[in-house]
């Protein structure tokens, strides 16, 4: 049996700030709860959750170490924990943690690698794909024969939910801001793609769905081309906001809201309850994990050692990346 130490190797957020608050310092090692395992960490993806985690401060749970994926090898298991072994190597969705050498794991939400997939490259799907599902086809309840469209096509979470709903036949359409990510959006499975800053956005939008509209919308700019959505919505659309935008209030004109009937929702994945993340977990193995590895497959746009995480940050937060960006870890 490997003897695991008592302490380990992490990047904490050590005050708020920007990308330097993030330091090394050593942790005592998490313990397993009894349906939770130990992961011995590969990768940890980084997100923009973790970004705004930072810049505030926020130590959830009292844990200073952010990463909401990681994947790695189990070498603890929960006293309940039946359906994983040690050794096994798997990819999980964090309640923080995973920039360090080992994080905690619910169980429910931890899945096996495919063989498809390096161990780096597993560590850039869990966020994006869970994401994905909860916001699309639980909240807005996204049907076939109903398009769809992400601002950010080439975002962490845009490119995987580009590649995934595309292979399993739904008509997804997608924006970004520059030339070379309106061909990368259209390569990662985008019926068609648009500039946001497009005066004509919602023309043109419009007209690629034939006059239908667009029933389901993921934002990540904060409302930032509101006016542009409400205008190219279906009849009966939903809107999802997966950013707060620093607190910002969100101006809607109503009777547009009225006139289409369009639903205007948003949600925070770190926050939301276990039950109903284990239900996006069932849906996201019967659905996207025999595509792992063929149809769908991370983009990484850089793979930086656990120590260059404040330059993973930066490079986060100019925005210039395609795809994920992904830590790994010495052990």
């Amino acid at each position: 049996m490997t003897t695991l130490p008592d302490f380990q190797t992490s990047i904490i957020i050590s005050e708020a700030g920007g990308p330097e608050v993030l330091q090394p310092a050593q942790v005592p090692l998490p313990k397993p709860g009894a349906h939770q395992v130990l992961i011995l960490i590969t990768a940890a993806g980084i997100n923009r959750h973790d970004c705004l985690q930072r810049a505030a401060g926020i130590h959830h749970d009292g844990n200073s170490v952010p990463g909401l994926e990681a994947s790695g090898v189990v070498v603890a298991l929960g006293a309940k924990v039946k359906d994983l072994k040690v050794g096994a190597r798997v990819m999980a969705l964090l309640q923080g943690g995973g920039y360090a050498q080992y994080a905690v794991a619910d169980v429910a939400l931890t899945m096996p690698v495919p063989e498809g997939l390096s161990m780096t490259e597993a560590a850039a799907v869990p966020e994006a794909l869970f994401t994905t599902w909860w916001n699309f086809f639980f909240l807005m309840r996204l049907h076939a024969g109903e398009f769809a469209l992400i601002h950010g096509g080439t975002s962490g979470v845009g490119h995987l939910a580009l590649q995934a709903m595309s292979a399993l036949g739904y008509k997804v359409l997608a924006t970004c801001g520059s030339a070379d990510k309106l061909a990368a959006a259209k390569g990662f499975g985008a019926l068609d793609a648009f500039n946001y800053n497009d005066p004509d956005l919602a023309q043109k939008v419009t007209a690629a769905t034939g006059g239908q509209g667009i029933s389901a919308l993921l934002d990540v700019s904060a409302g930032a081309h509101l006016d542009a959505d409400l205008e190219m919505m279906a009849p009966d659309g939903r809107i999802a906001h997966l950013s707060g935008g620093g607190g910002a209030a969100l101006s809607v004109p109503l009777r547009k809201l009225m006139a289409k009937r369009i639903s205007i929702t948003g949600s925070l994945l770190r926050p939301l309850a276990l039950d109903r993340k284990t239900q996006v977990a069932d849906m996201i193995r019967r659905d996207v994990w025999p595509l792992l590895g063929n149809r769908v497959r991370p983009s990484l746009e850089a793979v930086l050692p656990l120590t260059e995480a404040a330059r993973a940050h930066r490079e986060m937060e100019q925005g210039r990346h395609i795809g994920k960006i992904v830590l790994t870890v010495e052990t």
